[in-house]
């Protein structure tokens, strides 16, 4: 078995061992990007001898006999928003090319106090906004290893499509409405998408002002995996404060247990717009798994104010993005602005007193999720309603735009109150195009979305890594 297929926690465990180098386990990863990238288009700038360096100076201090960390020697892979460094954050736009980066990112930070290794950039739609497609106008499309005709979703397919190639057996992302969830649950891997507060960053991503409140509240970083058990690892290196960001919560790992049977509940057709039989099929099976599992799963009438949630998270977003909207839209090239210009059509702006109503509509909403889930400690729903679509459908016409913001809407909704979400795999469809359901949770109950997701790969399996299909 190649080193590059094996999951990130037996890598970590042999590195530390000394049953195999960390330059063995890099020059492993490295050989296979050199080997599929090129069909896929997902790492974009590779950091080969950089990372062959940290390699060795892992190596050396296992041989001094220091103790290493949980990550030690574990190649991951960084979204292009993300800092490394001495490496240009691109955000895939040619203005960004020679944006250097003077420190890494903290999520970066503490991936690599772990032992972790940066391995490369990974793609992304351009500065983040062009679509949910993952196709930036630096580095163009990414394409899905099950399917090229398919999206592999985004806006972390990059990293999505990395760690399902086998070219990193974790990968970076962020998250404000399903962006490491879509493309796990469209390239057949797993993500975690943490509560508001549980992982500490910087979102001062260019210059010394942080954004306005929508962008300090709705995006969090996540890893992608392969494994529910390598997410569970990303997830306690990443937990934690930091004084660099006042927003971190001081919250254990893992909260008290919960009495047995811990209930689920279940929306296939989360607001009632409809759902793809594939993907209903995906939610009963992972129902099924739970129920063998000793969950109390129950069938719900519905989430709570989908609707309502839905439009004042679009309208709060466009409200704070709008000023700027002029001179980033020059940033994104032909054809890169489409999707934000047809998003802010269905959800025009507000003024200032309807900028502090919706603010207060966004604590009521998730005072009402709150109440939901204090009911059912989880919630077992779809990642997205249809399967994998084609390319740019978002960025095509309304229509196009509108599909796919509904598709996606229980990931977006979610984002919204803050609460965590772990997507797992549940098989293969028909068509042989990879399935996948999520598990969202109380708010820093990350442990429970955990636990329940492992209990569904126990009993459905893995789906990656695989060679990239024609």
């Amino acid at each position: 078995m190649s080193l590059w297929s094996k999951p990130a926690t037996e890598l970590a465990a042999a590195v530390r061992g000394g049953e195999v180098s960390a330059l063995e386990v890099v020059d492993s990863h490295l050989a296979r990007i050199d080997e599929v990238n090129p069909r896929l288009n997902a790492v974009t700038q590779l950091l080969a001898d950089r990372a062959r360096a940290a390699a060795r100076d892992t190596d050396r201090r296992r041989a001094a006999g220091e103790r290493l960390g949980p990550l030690a020697g574990v190649p991951f892979t960084v979204k292009e928003c993300t800092p490394i460094a001495g490496v240009a954050t691109t955000f895939g736009t040619p203005r960004f090319r020679d944006h250097v980066a003077t420190d890494d990112a903290v999520p970066v930070a503490r991936l690599r106090a772990a032992g972790a290794i940066p391995i490369g950039h990974s793609n992304l739609p351009t500065l983040i906004l062009a679509g949910m497609h993952t196709r930036s106008e630096l580095y163009g499309d990414t394409y899905n290893p099950w399917d090229r005709r398919r999206t592999p979703g985004g806006t972390s397919g990059g990293d999505g499509v990395a760690v399902a190639a086998g070219m990193a057996p974790l990968g970076l992302g962020n998250d404000s409405g399903g962006s490491v969830r879509i493309p796990a649950s469209f390239c057949g891997v797993a993500a975690l998408d943490p509560t508001t507060g549980r992982f500490p960053a910087d979102q001062r991503l260019i210059g010394p002002d942080d954004p306005g409140p929508a962008s300090q509240v709705l995006v969090t970083d996540g890893p992608l995996a392969r494994t529910v058990a390598d997410l569970r690892l990303a997830y306690e290196t990443l937990a934690g404060t930091d004084p660099r960001d006042p927003r971190a919560v001081p919250v254990p790992l893992y909260g008290e247990p919960l009495a047995a049977p811990v209930r689920v509940a279940v929306v296939a057709d989360p607001g009632g717009h409809g759902v793809h039989p594939t993907v209903r099929r995906a939610v009963e099976t992972a129902a099924d798994a739970l129920r063998d599992a000793g969950y109390d799963v129950q069938e719900v009438p519905d989430v709570p104010r989908l609707d309502e949630a839905l439009d004042t998270y679009h309208r709060l977003t466009g409200t704070e993005f709008a000023p700027n909207w002029p001179a980033v839209r020059q940033l994104l090239g032909e054809g890169g602005d489409r999707f934000i210009e047809l998003t802010m059509r269905s959800s025009p702006p507000v003024d200032g007193p309807g900028l502090i109503r919706l603010l207060g509509t966004w604590m009521n909403i998730r005072r009402s999720w709150a109440e939901f889930l204090h009911a059912y400690p989880l919630l077992l729903g779809p990642v997205f309603t249809e399967p994998p679509v084609e390319p740019g459908l978002e960025s095509r016409d309304q229509a196009g735009r509108d599909r796919v913001a509904s598709a996606m809407r229980l990931c977006s909704v979610t984002s919204f109150v803050g609460v965590p979400s772990v997507a797992v795999p549940t098989g293969l469809a028909a068509d042989g195009l990879p399935t996948g359901v999520q598990l969202v949770g109380r708010a820093f109950r990350e442990d429970l979305c955990l636990a329940a997701a492992q209990a569904v790969e126990d009993r459905l399996g893995t789906l990656a890594p695989i060679d990239p299909r024609p």
